[in-house]
């Protein structure tokens, strides 16, 4: 049963839910279709980087295990041209680019429980025509399901209009108590990647990533480098695995044609409260969120970003956790 998690300044009120598949348990938020909470049976800290008050995800901790979109990640100057027509959003971003939807995106906003049983729930969220600027009406809903060791997270998308969409959850994950991710291992299938320029805007180029910082095709450290890009994803495989210094593995599956990794650098050095007492400061998580590719409405050689009236956008993503042994046996 939900229950009352706060009270936004509009006055609508946030329920929390709590999901089990008995092995992993989840909370939820209708702020955002957040997932505050994540707790693997026998690990004793916090899967992901979380907050108990509502007054930290309306301030530093926006997004922080959100829902983003409409559409996630970056378009340049908040600004492309669909069907001849040309389209200008809003400008979140020191007013040079629409990030993850605008200034009230969907990660930002309450959505309604639509539905909930003991290992699902789903939420569910009707965007108006010209909505931060994007053409078109737009019905969302995110569901997530607790299986076994697994969390699975779907996101749909119908628009009234020809709209690019792109929906992320972003929930920046650590696998070890030490508060910093720089030590833990990350393999990424992705021979590819998207370099940017200072805005964080796609060059144009797909860039492959041997020889580089962004080579993850083989498991290796994080490091102190400054990830915030988008690797384009080999088909039909695991995207990612993330393994902690406890040898936790994390593994990332998911149909999106992009995964964008950033390593949380902007926290403040003072650190941010948290969870379980816990304080996040530079790099105490790492987000992997599935999506696709930022700024692709305005990038001809990027994969069509572009949902048409009666087609249905998906994003179905599974994180799966697991001992390292297991892992490797699997």
């Amino acid at each position: 049963m939900p229950r009352l998690f706060g009270t936004r300044p509009d006055g609508e009120t946030v329920e929390q839910v709590t999901i089990s598949s008995g092995a992993l348990t989840a909370s939820l938020l209708t702020h955002g279709a957040t997932l505050q909470d994540l707790r693997l049976q026998g690990v004793a800290h916090p899967l992901v980087l979380g907050s108990p008050r509502l007054e930290d995800y309306l301030g530093p901790m926006a997004y922080f295990g959100a829902t983003v979109g409409r559409y996630a990640n970056r378009i340049a100057e908040g600004r492309f041209t669909l069907d001849g027509t040309t389209y200008q959003l809003d400008r979140n971003e020191a007013g040079r680019t629409c990030l993850h939807g605008g200034r009230a995106g969907i990660g930002l906003r309450n959505w309604t429980l639509e539905a909930s049983t003991p290992d699902s729930a789903t939420f569910a969220l009707l965007l108006d025509d010209g909505d931060m600027g994007f053409p078109g009406r737009c019905a969302v809903t995110v569901s997530y399901r607790a299986t076994g060791t697994a969390l699975e997270i779907t996101m749909e998308a119908t628009p009234s209009a020809p709209c690019p969409i792109s929906l992320a959850h972003h929930s920046y994950f650590s696998l070890d108590s030490s508060g910093d991710v720089t030590g833990q291992t990350l393999q990424i299938a992705a021979q590819h990647y998207l370099p940017v320029d200072d805005r964080l805007i796609p060059l144009g180029k797909i860039a492959p990533v041997k020889a580089t910082p962004f080579d993850f095709r083989t498991p290796r450290e994080i490091g102190h480098h400054g990830y915030d890009h988008t690797f384009c994803l080999d088909a039909d495989r695991t995207a990612a695995r993330l393994t902690g210094r406890d040898g936790l593995v994390l593994e990332v599956e998911t149909d999106a044609p992009g995964l964008q990794v950033y390593n949380a650098a902007h926290l403040p050095t003072e650190g941010l409260p948290g969870l379980d007492g816990l304080r996040y400061g530079p790099r105490a998580g790492l987000a992997l969120e599935t999506q696709e590719w930022p700024d692709a409405p305005n990038q001809l050689t990027f994969p069509d970003a572009v949902v048409r009236p009666g087609e249905v956008y998906r994003n179905r993503t599974v994180y799966r956790f697991a001992q390292a042994a297991q892992a490797q046996g699997s």
